[in-house]
């Protein structure tokens, strides 16, 4: 295509957000701003109560359709797409595909992250030798969670796979090994990487060094010689993810990857310590940044990688994740058809001046940080003649903005550092309500900025500073600045205590329901 308006000397860098729910691709200019995207949603596999999977070839084919389809859009604007100079990849962490090394097809569904069939094996496993001391090694507890235990599974309960280990042949991965594997072209290029933000949620990498820990994987009695892993690099790299073999940007470059929170945290700009934010989408995540070095926490959150930059660019983060958030809100709409539509809970939820006196605990799949309760199941605290839908509305969303509080609450008595502000993004943040609720809940500014495409921009960020569309952290201050919301409390701290006592209450209540 011809450009006659002097436009094609401008760059732009394309972003692959593979999540929980749908793939989408965006491409984005040097100010941040998103120029095209498209998006598609995947199947939801739910074979039996509690199992969550993705076919891993409809994750690739889905992310393939979505980039032909945001260049066209990228195109019709007169664009050209050699503009595009590389492309970044974030993904769904912990979520765990395995295959046959000699044939490059998957032996079974990925394992999504959400999935609580190890439960059993995990109980287990706590009870062996050492696994007190694996949360200082790797910077994750011992749960249905991580990647590791996933694998365990499959190991145990699939004999295609238990037959590929015992021939040597079993590759495993995380989403974004998979998706660069398959991108690349599979067995063609053999690209076999993952970046250290996704291996840090495997338990099998150390989270000092940065690389694979003898000790972790002997532990959990993997055999190094009869399972491929994937080798870690740097979240921004100008070799390592190789390039497109396929689709619209056919031979463009891979250039950067990030996980999906990681991802978020980088496009909020939380390059330095005591930054943090929370990503309020299907689950909910908050990232505090705690500098150059890991703390492991006495609190019930996670130490993961933020990113790596390379030398003097690494941020380790303390995590908290909330399993259920916005499906919470999709539960209200596809299970007890409260509302037609996700979009119109908020208002729902504005149609009562407060929750009525219901506390609703949505463990749909136990509770993550910082309680950590597994047999935890949604529990509706407070229910009388009185309670309306709006009541129960109210009460879902607020679940979301308690669980927050009380990470926040465990990340100050970690770190000793006390947050000022907390930067938001995902779905659930374009509710007014839910963010007004989350600063009077939190007693601090709550940062909303206009484009909410965070996630993306991260992935972008990791791949841009690889092929100096940006040339540092501090050229970067100036993206994404347009149309932020600052939400400030309006309730005073007795209430906001007073109304999270109820709330840790309810918790208690809703423990042991799964025997």
């Amino acid at each position: 295509m011809s450009l006659t308006n002097g436009t094609s000397n401008i760059s732009f860098i394309g972003a692959i957000d593979q999540g929980t729910t749908s793939s989408r691709f965006l491409i984005f200019n040097k100010s941040g701003e998103v120029v095209a995207l498209h998006q598609t949603e995947f199947k939801q596999i739910y074979p039996q109560p509690g199992w969550h999977e993705h076919d891993p070839e409809e994750l690739v084919s889905s992310v393939e359709l979505c980039i032909d389809e945001a260049v066209k859009a990228f195109e019709v604007q007169g664009h050209s797409r050699s503009q595009i100079k590389a492309v970044g990849i974030t993904n769904q962490r912990e979520t765990t595909v395995v295959w046959d090394k000699t044939t490059g097809k998957a032996l079974h569904n990925a394992i999504v992250w959400t999935d609580t069939r190890t439960q059993e094996l995990v109980r287990r496993l706590k009870n062996r030798l050492g696994s007190g001391e694996l949360t200082s090694r790797c910077g994750l507890p011992l749960s249905t969670y991580p990647s590791a235990s996933k694998l365990m599974w499959l190991l145990e309960n699939v004999p295609q796979v238990k037959d590929a280990y015992e021939r040597g042949v079993l590759a495993f991965g995380t989403v974004d090994t998979w998706l660069t594997y398959k991108l690349n072209g599979g067995l063609d290029r053999d690209i076999y990487v993952s970046d250290a933000t996704n291996a840090s949620r495997t338990m099998f990498m150390n989270i000092e060094t940065r690389d694979y820990d003898t000790e972790l994987i002997d532990w959990f009695r993997l055999d190094r010689k009869k399972v491929l892993l994937p080798t870690i690099v740097r979240s921004s790299d100008t070799k390592a993810y190789g390039s497109l073999a396929s689709t619209a940007l056919k031979g463009t470059k891979i250039t950067g990857c990030l996980g999906d929170q990681s991802a978020a945290l980088v496009g909020q700009k939380g390059f330095t310590p005591g930054l943090a934010k929370n990503t309020y989408g299907t689950g909910c995540f908050l990232l505090y940044n705690v500098g150059p070095k890991p703390v492991i926490s006495t609190h019930g959150l996670l130490t993961t990688l933020a990113f790596d930059f390379g030398e003097g660019q690494t941020m380790y983060a303390l995590e908290g994740s909330i399993a259920v958030a916005g499906s919470s809100i999709k539960f209200l709409v596809d299970n007890l058809g409260f509302i037609p539509s996700s979009a119109k809970l908020s208002a729902l939820a504005e149609e009562v001046e407060d929750n009525g006196g219901c506390t609703f605990v949505t463990a749909f799949s136990g509770l993550f940080a910082p309680y950590w309760i597994d047999d935890a199941r949604g529990t509706i605290f407070g229910i009388t003649a009185f309670t309306r839908r709006g009541h129960i509305a109210r009460a879902t969303l607020e679940a979301t903005c308690f669980q927050t509080k009380a990470i926040l609450d465990s990340m100050e008595k970690d770190s000793g550092q006390a947050l000022t502000e907390l930067a938001v993004d995902g779905g659930m943040c374009n509710s007014d309500l839910i963010m007004q609720t989350q600063s009077d809940l939190i007693g601090m500014p709550v940062n909303r900025p206009g484009m909410r495409e965070t996630t993306a921009l991260g992935a972008a960020i990791a791949a841009g500073l690889a092929v100096g569309m940006w040339k540092s952290f501090d050229e970067l201050k100036d993206v994404n600045l347009d149309g932020r919301t600052i939400f400030r409390p309006k309730i005073s701290e007795e209430e906001a205590t007073k109304r999270f006592g109820r709330w840790e209450k309810a918790v208690q209540m809703s423990k042991g329901w799964l025997n």
